[in-house]
């Protein structure tokens, strides 16, 4: 498990219609303030402000096909032109369990990546796929570009 810290960050809430939304900074789109909304907001500045993922590169609610069912993932980011992660967020109430991990695995039979991630806000779990065997890690892979040295 990982242990993190959310950093500040003032999110824009508002209320309509006797609903709380909050401003999606990805999707440039107010939704529905629900619990999972969120965990996933708070894991989204994470990843901007602490980690430094690129926001151009992370998709919100990102819809997928298995089979004839269409699904959407929490989130993807994507690197190098491909999916690189995948991040399924629970709600804080929400046990991390053998069905949420199994989950995010049906994700990953779509969409196959080297990382994944779930969270239900206090617990975050993180899976590197090493040769077709996914290992726990303690850490979130650090954002690097490789460097172009065709120019040196």
């Amino acid at each position: 498990m990982i242990k993190i810290t959310y950093p500040a960050f003032n999110f824009k809430i508002k209320g309509e219609q006797n609903k709380e939304l909050i401003f999606d900074e990805i999707r440039k789109q107010w939704v529905r303030l629900t619990p999972e909304e969120w965990v996933r907001q708070n894991m989204l500045q994470y990843m901007l402000q602490t980690l430094l993922y690129p926001a151009a590169l992370i998709a919100v609610e990102k819809e997928i096909k298995l089979g004839e069912l269409k699904k959407r993932c929490d989130m993807v980011v994507y690197k190098n032109g491909a999916p690189w992660m995948i991040i399924e967020c629970k709600e804080a109430n929400v046990t991390l369990s053998e069905s949420t991990l199994h989950q995010i695995l049906r994700y990953h039979l779509a969409l196959p990546v080297p990382f994944l991630c779930l969270t239900n806000g206090q617990h975050v779990f993180l899976f590197e796929n090493k040769d077709g065997h996914l290992q726990e890690s303690t850490t979130f892979p650090a954002w690097t570009i490789p460097s172009d040295n065709t120019n040196i």
